[in-house]
């Protein structure tokens, strides 16, 4: 058997980085994937000839000299990458419709600023401070720049770890302001009083540096990790549900498969939610007070989806992310539910086709969802939800389009036919307890409670993806380093992207 031969359970976006960033390293690598399309929140589903994002829609960290680039370019993959800049003048527009105010968000320091300081002048010195502080705060986190780490513990600043809003009303004393620059709460589940000031940091600088969008879809990327593991004489592997990790004596041996299928390797790692590692590894793998601590962490919440497929030349093609607002006071409270009052935020984009036009083809809408706004249904499958269930879907479909309508008066007359996915959606495809789409909830009180070490007590099963470290299409394979590296060596990969 080949030492250097490594099993990786899930093709999302963590299994097939940690696995492309191994294969450069000369190991040969397995990808297990549940369904039958590999990548996860990178995969697209086609309806009427459309190609519709499920997950990654705004892309912080690939220009050129950024974070995400550098990976690309080591893994040989950028030159396969069709990426299309958003609009430098306005990458975000934020509308309150209680206000009827729209806000509209210019990428770099300078034009972040001076985005706000045109509704809010008494602020600008504490828009420039405020700024000031995000760039610091993300400059502490050595493997969001791609520094090499030592052995010691890393020291961080007081602002480290408060709140994140607590970290924005430091810097600003206007609330509504304060309200306005949390905005990109959806992108990493902000929860108020909990969510930790450097989550919130490293997101804002990410996308005020500039973001972009996958021309065709994000699917190409999944595409592109997946040559690479195949080019290096591994192999991803689709309908190959994992339902069994086997341990002997702490040792991990072999993955069964729902089809009855048997993979054994010297070495695993899990690329699924911890929930999931936790329900499919042998019973006694792990010790119960570790299993307790796991269980006990709170998961992010979840989303209900709209996917719209639009009349011919209706609706103009938008090179920016529009977030909607219902009121102020509501951005860190968007997990709650009350049916009545719903949705109070949400997020839409016109993903660019291929051969885009002045005209959009088809809109995507994110709003915000806890699981237990679906928890009735927990013990149906899909197609086999009921009735009721699909008349609670119509609904919410068009309670979504009441609030389109508010900002986008007409939007309906656009619509030519529309589909939608739940919290319930979220769960069974990605196998995420509560349908949690940002894994486990960081918490600012008690931060080592909710950091999962990429190593396990099976002493050949690593962790990746977005439980063990930051989320999203940044963040994940920044933790796919981290597990690669715990085989590789420590600072192997990160100082040779150091030269690009």
């Amino acid at each position: 058997m080949n030492n250097n031969h490594i099993i990786i359970i899930g093709g999302g976006l963590g299994g097939l980085t940690t696995g492309a960033l191994l294969a450069k390293e000369g190991w040969q690598v397995t990808v297990l994937e549940k369904n039958h399309i590999v990548g996860g929140g990178l995969q697209n589903f086609s309806r009427h000839g459309i190609h519709f994002d499920t997950g990654m829609h705004i892309l912080g960290g690939f220009r050129p000299g950024q974070t995400l680039h550098r990976i690309c370019k080591h893994l040989g993959i950028v030159q396969k990458l069709r990426l299309l800049p958003v609009d430098k003048l306005c990458m975000d527009e934020i509308y309150y419709a209680a206000t009827n105010t729209t806000y509209r968000v210019a990428e770099g320091k300078e034009g972040f600023v001076e985005s706000f300081a045109k509704h809010f002048p008494h602020q600008r010195t504490q828009l420039q401070r405020y700024v000031a502080a995000l760039y610091q705060l993300a400059n502490e986190i050595d493997l969001f720049n791609l520094r090499p780490t030592g052995d010691s513990i890393p020291q961080h600043s007081e602002r480290f770890l408060w709140s994140a809003d607590k970290f924005i009303g430091h810097y600003i004393d206007d609330e509504r302001l304060c309200d306005v620059l949390a905005y990109m709460n959806p992108m990493y589940g902000g929860v108020s009083g909990k969510t930790p000031a450097y989550v919130h940091a490293l997101i804002s600088v990410l996308y005020i540096e500039g973001t972009d969008r996958f021309v065709g879809g994000s699917q190409q990327l999944a595409t592109a990790l997946t040559e690479v593991i195949e080019d290096a004489g591994g192999q991803v592997v689709a309908d190959a549900e994992a339902v069994r990790i086997a341990v002997d004596n702490r040792t991990a041996t072999a993955v069964q498969t729902k089809d009855g299928r048997t993979f054994t390797a010297p070495y695993y790692i899990a690329a699924t939610h911890m929930a999931e590692t936790l329900r499919i590894v042998d019973k006694g793998a792990f010790t119960p007070a570790y299993t307790k601590r796991l269980n006990a962490i709170d998961n992010t919440y979840s989303i209900f989806s709209l996917f719209v497929e639009l009349k011919p030349q209706t609706f103009p093609y938008i090179n920016h992310t529009c977030y909607y607002q219902h009121d102020y006071h509501h951005v860190w409270h968007l997990g709650h539910y009350n049916r009545e009052q719903w949705p109070y935020g949400m997020m839409y984009m016109t993903p660019p086709s291929a051969e885009q036009t002045e005209w959009a083809t088809h809109l995507i809408i994110n709003c915000v969802m806890p699981f237990s706004a679906v928890e009735q249904w927990q013990d149906t499958l899909t197609g086999r939800r009921g009735k009721q269930y699909e008349a609670w879907k119509t609904w919410h479909q068009q309670r979504i389009l009441q609030r389109m309508e508010e900002v986008r008066p007409g939007f309906g007359q656009c619509v030519k036919s529309l589909w939608s996915a739940s919290p319930l959606t979220v769960r069974d495809y990605y196998h995420a307890p509560v349908g949690a789409i940002y894994g486990f909830a960081k918490d600012c009180h008690n931060p080592l409670a909710t950091q999962v070490p990429v190593a396990t007590k099976v002493s050949n099963l690593l962790l990746t993806g977005q439980c063990v470290g930051l989320h999203g299409i940044c963040g994940v394979p920044l933790s796919a380093i981290t597990t690669a590296e715990a085989l590789v060596g420590r600072n192997k990969i990160i100082e040779k992207l150091q030269n690009i």
